[in-house]
């Protein structure tokens, strides 16, 4: 997926971009059902809605009441006459037609759809039946000896029009939760216009009059109109909705805001930056919609099974009727089993199965920052049984840090980094830069120092209420024949090894501290690689790094095999290695450096991608840059595997059972199905995937 180059001509607005988005993410999923991809327009719910279905089963269902009251089976079943008055014959030919032409007219269509395309299916069968039962009746009903079935025909119609009524809605509900984001989108935001004079004024405009570079006001718990970068101000803002992260993000002037996220408590003045199709919110709607139209092997299996299923049915209510009809029975029994036999045997549930499986989980993922390019890679991700993570920025920060620290008596370690930060506060050197950023995420207050003095080559120093203190490394130690404590001379021999860099806190010719510095482990990055051997996957590191880094690295976290100083185009063949050895192998990496690597591995997963969706490797994109959500995505995998592997047994099973009995194999010990039952047990078994398919939302991820 390409991303959407910029144009100062483009005039379309962001929420018309982002809706049409949500509309087309909506689209794939209400129709991700279909019986084969690339016939969008045999899809056997094409034009239908949730809606439309309810309406024409209260109709149809209010119609079949007098159609049965007036009708045979409820006469015959409990005893009684039905009213009687001129035309009361016709109540039920009448009704039952109406319901048929009403009711039944989307199914027919579809079946029409269906033919057309050479590829009869679950509309097809319905049509057939009640097209045959609705001929039949009206033969009967015109004077061929017979019983007429009005009062199946209205039943049945009503019933299946009822089972697709409750299939659309929990359609809709596996859509539904993405689908929310578009409202999170406020439909005005507050520009801020300057004048010549340099004042300013506030006006509020629609959404669809915003522009790149505009500067708007969000108020604290407003919604941000557009992607943008802070120009001004300070507040936490919940990104949730779009990363999965569940604690809101502090903003300052220079970070980037997303559309759609809630501002917290602050004001934030925002310079727009993206709008429309360029907004992360669409992005993610166009990944989401790529994964939802890519097919798995489960779908083409399924969708294979549905297909000759339907011929099977076919071919079971021809020798159905012909078998009846040559023992001797009453047509319009045979034609009743023929009727049963194609309602009952309608390859409604396993069309379901897997689509209404691969909706949620796509919907599930994104939810929670996994975004899925391909169906294949999710199914795939079950499989796995190594996982390849490359380090720098993946394990680990990517960044320098404190990663340990060694204290003389009597000083504590906060208050050490707190001195040593306020001496390198000033200087440019990346490690003072590291000492620095260490100090500020542990919240500690840096105090400002006087007479500071870089030492080339060897450190700085600067004065702290009246202390003469001094940072640098063992040049430093070493002009100025500074004894080392023993504690911290071995810290720093062990340092060392690590090919971790020492740099030393010094007052007045004595050693305060050292402080080890190095590109610092997540600290998310442990409970993944637990998590992972929970799983029975095997961890692997992948770096350009030395070997006495990535040893070191991979044994503080527990990593089973390292390959250190793997140039770039080493690794793919490490990967390939891998697979040799019969591991069924994913790779995490940026998504860019590490793109030939992402598309060797069985599954390609490219972390740390923030909202630039537009990443081209990998078939899973995690949101934030969190190791944890590898086993996530891994997790997310299994239960779908189960779901679906749940929906498709008991779909098959139902049929291989369902036919026969339909057929009237049990006649003989007095064990008939009606149409009207046929099409409850085919309704219910629909109903039974689509809420075992809704059970994946309770997935803890």
């Amino acid at each position: 997926m390409n991303p959407v180059p910029r144009d100062e001509h483009h005039t379309h607005t962001s929420t018309q971009h982002a809706q049409r988005g949500y509309e087309r993410a909506a689209h794939a999923e209400s129709t991700g059902h279909r019986e084969h991809e690339g016939h969008a327009e045999h899809d056997k719910h094409a034009g239908h809605s949730v809606a439309m279905f309810r309406d024409k089963f209260w109709l149809s269902f209010v119609l079949t009441i007098p159609t049965l009251v007036w009708g045979h089976m409820l006469p015959g079943a409990f005893g009684y006459t039905p009213p009687g008055f001129p035309g009361s014959d016709w109540i039920a030919p009448v009704l039952g037609t109406i319901v048929f032409v009403y009711g039944g007219w989307p199914f027919v269509q579809g079946a029409i759809r269906e033919l057309r395309a050479r590829l009869p299916g679950m509309m097809t069968l319905i049509a057939l039946a009640i097209g045959v039962a609705f001929v039949f009746s009206v033969v009967v009903t015109l004077g061929y000896p017979g019983t007429p079935l009005w009062e199946e025909l209205a039943t049945l119609v009503t019933i299946m029009l009822l089972g697709h009524w409750i299939e659309m809605r929990s359609i809709n509900q596996a859509q539904g939760a993405l689908a929310e984001l578009v409202k999170l989108l406020p439909s005005n935001a507050e520009r801020v216009v300057r004048d010549a004079s340099g004042g300013e004024r506030i006006e509020e405009i629609p959404l669809t009059a915003l522009r790149d570079s505009d500067l708007v006001l969000v108020r604290p718990g407003a919604s941000i109109p557009a992607d943008g970068e802070v120009y001004e101000g300070d507040s936490n803002v919940n990104e949730s909705m779009i990363t999965g992260e569940s604690r809101p993000v502090v903003k300052h002037a220079g970070d980037s805001v997303i559309a759609g996220t809630v501002n917290g408590e602050g004001s934030l003045r925002i310079t727009v930056t993206g709008t429309g199709d360029r907004t992360a919110l669409a992005g993610i709607m166009r990944l989401v919609e790529q994964a939802q139209t890519s097919r798995s092997r489960a779908q083409v299996i399924a969708d294979r099974a549905a297909y000759g299923l339907t011929l099977v049915a076919l071919g079971a209510g021809a020798v159905t009727l012909v078998g009846w009809l040559a023992v001797g029975a009453e047509p319009a029994y045979a034609v009743e089993r023929l009727v049963t036999v194609l309602v009952i045997a309608c390859p409604h549930a396993l069309g379901l199965a897997v689509p209404l499986v691969i909706a949620i989980s796509t919907t599930l993922g994104a939810r929670s920052g996994l975004l899925v390019r391909d169906r294949r890679g999710l199914e795939e991700a079950r499989l796995l049984n190594a996982v390849v993570f490359d380090k720098t920025g993946t394990l680990t920060l990517g960044e320098h840090r404190v990663v340990a620290v060694s204290v003389a008596p009597g000083l504590e370690e906060t208050e050490a980094l707190r001195l040593a930060a306020s001496v390198e506060q000033d200087a440019e050197h990346p490690v003072a830069r590291a000492i620095v950023a260490s100090a500020t995420e542990r919240r500690l207050t840096i105090p400002r120092v006087t007479a500071f003095e870089a030492i080339p080559g060897h450190g700085v120093q600067a004065e702290l209420n009246r202390r003469r203190l001094a940072v640098g490394g063992p040049n430093l130690v070493r002009r100025d024949q500074i004894a080392v404590p023993a504690t911290v001379e071995a810290f720093a021999a062990e340092a060392a090894q690590r090919a971790q860099g020492v740099v030393y806190l010094i007052e007045d010719g004595r050693v305060l501290a050292a402080f080890a510095v190095a590109d610092a482990v997540r600290p998310e990055s442990a409970e993944a690689v637990r998590r992972l051997h929970a799983q029975a996957i095997k961890v692997v590191m992948l770096t350009g790094d030395a070997r006495a880094v990535a040893e070191a690295v991979g044994r503080d976290l527990g990593i089973d095999t390292v390959f250190a100083e793997v140039l770039p185009e080493e690794k793919v063949a490490r990967i390939r290695e891998l697979q040799r050895q019969g591991l069924r192998t994913a790779m995490v990496g940026d998504g860019v450096n590490d793109a030939p690597a992402l598309v060797a591995a069985d599954v390609g997963i490219a972390i740390g991608a923030g909202t630039d969706v537009a990443v081209e490797a990998g078939d899973v994109v995690l949101v934030r840059s969190d190791p944890r959500d590898v086993p996530r995505i891994i997790g997310l995998s299994r239960a779908t595997y189960r779901k679906m592997v749940q929906n498709l047994w008991w779909a098959a099973g139902y049929n291989i059972v369902a036919i026969p009995l339909a057929g009237g194999v049990l006649a003989p010990v007095g064990i008939v199905l009606s149409p009207a039952v046929g099409a409850v047990l085919m309704s219910l078994s629909t109903v039974i995937v689509a809420i075992n398919a809704q059970l994946l939302r309770r997935t803890n991820l």
